[in-house]
């Protein structure tokens, strides 16, 4: 809903507006939902992905550079060559912890200077830093929609995978459904880790036949993704084996089980995102984690998620854990060096004196009052030493 209000905003200014997802799933989701959204006004929805076939895309291309459609909702396929924009004014990112700094770049260069929205559920490590240091304005909603619950989590070890099993049966004998999630979608030679294809294959032999088990994976091409998934928001398929190709856009208020199997091969960020696919209707929910982490990280990323569901709570402790990366590069982790100022430690002091520093900036005359000149002196000096560094 937010984004939509901009989205009308900036049609009514006269501007096209794009709206980059993840995932094709994600991205027709939203396109659809826009679509009736905005239906009788004058912002026409175009969806613009990699299935669509050459000669839709060329169409397509031509429409958005002529300015025929002015809200385009894609994947990855928004930022090809190729595709121009008549008049792009805003750029909205959805779930943009998936994206890289590049990425989320190109799609601002499509446009002159167009305003940007990212938008997401969990903060990555270098979104976090980025909002002390002023680069991004950030607005929270903090609040679960009307009826929610939060979701319960737990931690288990992977020799209480019957206890798991158990309590999913006991879920689907009441009605609802649930995802089961892996690392990888085949054994692998190098990793001793569950993979989807042999847990769909254990699954059904240990629900069916009372219950349908589906297989959703990257590999599989977008007509079968397609099946699967109408098929489990349709309630015809109660347990769904997956990867992380369910992390964003699966909106199913039916599911109430998220398990998900050597969770401590996920990041932080992805372990949340994927226990938001529950607890999306009224029912309580829960989250699974089967995991026996050999390192104190790993360990430290089960204790986080079942210590909170704040998204912020659980982004800070990711930026505590692998760090920042580069605020004025592209490494989306990793510690940077600061010599004053920690921005997980300092991070309330860090908003506050960003906070100051703008207040300053805004007084007309500022470098010109006595009490700003050692300030002064001192920024006049650091612009000398970087300039002959």
């Amino acid at each position: 809903i937010v984004a939509a209000i901009a989205v009308m905003a900036a049609v009514l200014a006269g501007y096209q507006v794009a709206l980059m997802a993840p995932t094709e799933i994600l991205a027709a989701q939203h396109a659809e939902k826009l679509a009736k959204v905005f239906s009788g006004t004058h912002v026409e929805v175009a969806l613009l992905t990699g299935a669509l076939t050459a000669k839709q895309h060329d169409q397509l291309a031509k429409a958005i550079k002529a300015g025929d459609v002015n809200l385009i909702v894609g994947t990855h396929a928004l930022i090809q060559n190729g595709v121009d924009y008549a008049n792009l004014g805003l750029v909205i990112i959805d779930e943009q912890h998936r994206f890289g700094v590049n990425q989320r770049q190109q799609l601002r260069e499509k446009g002159e200077h167009p305003d940007v929205l990212a938008m997401t559920a969990t903060p990555i490590p270098r979104t976090l830093a980025i909002t002390a240091y002023g680069e991004m304005d950030v607005s929270v909603i903090d609040e679960l929609p009307a009826g929610r619950q939060p979701i319960k989590t737990t931690w288990l070890k992977g020799n209480q995978g019957q206890s798991a099993l158990d309590f999913l049966d006991q879920q689907l004998r009441a009605g609802a459904q649930a995802y089961v999630v892996s690392p990888l979608i085949e054994e692998s030679e190098n990793l001793d880790v569950k993979n989807a294809t042999d847990l769909y294959a254990r699954f059904k032999e240990h629900f069916g036949p009372t219950y349908q088990v589906g297989l959703l994976h990257g590999r599989m091409n977008n007509d079968e993704k397609a099946v699967v998934m109408k098929d489990f928001q349709a309630g015809k398929v109660q347990v769904m084996v997956a990867t992380t190709v369910i992390e964003v856009g699966v909106d199913n208020p039916n599911a109430t089980v998220m398990l998900i199997y050597d969770a401590d091969r996920f990041g932080l960020a992805q372990l949340h995102q994927l226990r938001g696919r529950v607890g999306r209707g009224k029912r309580q929910s829960y989250c699974l984690l089967v995991a026996d982490p050999k390192t104190d990280e790993g360990k430290a990323r089960m204790e986080t998620m079942v210590a909170t569901t704040d998204g912020f709570e659980v982004a800070q402790k990711d930026l505590e854990l692998r760090g920042a990366g580069d605020v004025l590069g592209d490494r989306q982790s990793g510690m940077p060096n600061f010599k004053v100022g920690d921005p997980v430690g300092d991070l309330k002091m860090l908003q506050i004196a960003r906070a100051d520093a703008g207040n300053l900036l805004a007084t007309p005359g500022w470098d010109q009052k006595d009490e700003n000149q050692p300030l002064v002196l001192y920024l006049q000096r650091h612009q000398l030493e970087t300039h002959f560094d």
